[in-house]
């Protein structure tokens, strides 16, 4: 199976929906979508994810199915650090993750670092974790102990419209990337295209291999900006 795991379009988050810009990207990757002949097209609950999968639904004449589970995450990724200001943890300057020796923490202490200890970051990571478990399990392979047992092959191409936050967070657990380097060292544009395999070996187990990660060549292939979150032009 691939999993193609795709950010939002350009957005209004004031209304939930997609800008002209946003809705240019959408076309753009729904024609990568159907170049890329995905079988099965899911989206987040929330408007601007929902219209980025329409383009690709159309031209596949496929139905999306809403998981409840991706809606970006909110609250949970705010904090105070370092100024007292509440603010989202992306806004925070990366290179609190790395000093003082806070690179090489582990994933399983990677919340304590600053910033992240004081967000409510871990249980909804954790939540999008155990979720991931069930969704990967419905479509055919079983989280144990580290490693997926084959349920059965599935050679589908997936898709996955969802958001920023959700997005670097679920890789993170899906990777096992501790998730102050996941959010310090990785970027993730308007519908950037990350695609993982679950290779279906003949053991009965798998693993996600990363193939490519926030992928933006439909943009340049559509004569579009590709401009990072409105940010750095590359």
């Amino acid at each position: 199976m691939l999993l193609y795991i795709i950010r939002h379009g350009d957005p209004n988050y004031e209304k939930d929906c997609l800008t002209e810009r946003g809705k240019l990207q959408a076309e753009a990757v729904g024609k990568r979508m159907f170049d890329s002949k995905i079988d099965r097209i899911f989206s987040s609950p929330m408007g601007r994810a929902q219209e980025t999968a329409e383009p690709a639904c159309r031209l596949l004449g496929l139905e999306k199915t809403i998981e409840p589970w991706t809606h970006e995450i909110e609250d949970e990724r705010l904090t105070p650090f370092p100024d007292g200001e509440i603010k989202s943890i992306t806004l925070v300057q990366n290179t609190y993750y790395r000093e003082n020796g806070y690179i090489d923490y582990p994933f399983d202490k990677a919340f304590e670092t600053p910033g992240f200890s004081e967000t409510q970051l871990k249980q909804k990571v954790q939540s999008i974790a155990d979720d991931g478990r069930e969704f990967l399990e419905r479509l055919g392979y079983k989280e144990e102990n580290g490693v997926y047992r084959i349920l059965r092959n599935n050679e589908e191409k997936v898709a996955l419209f969802c958001h920023y936050a959700f997005a670097k967070s679920w890789l993170s657990t899906l990777l096992h990337i501790p998730i102050h380097i996941m959010w310090g060292g990785f970027d993730y544009n308007h519908t950037a295209v990350t695609v993982l395999e679950f290779a279906n070996n003949e053991n009965g187990f798998t693993a996600p291999r990363c193939l490519c990660f926030a992928d933006v060549s439909h943009l340049y292939a559509n004569n579009l900006d590709l401009i990072i979150n409105n940010r750095t032009e590359i």
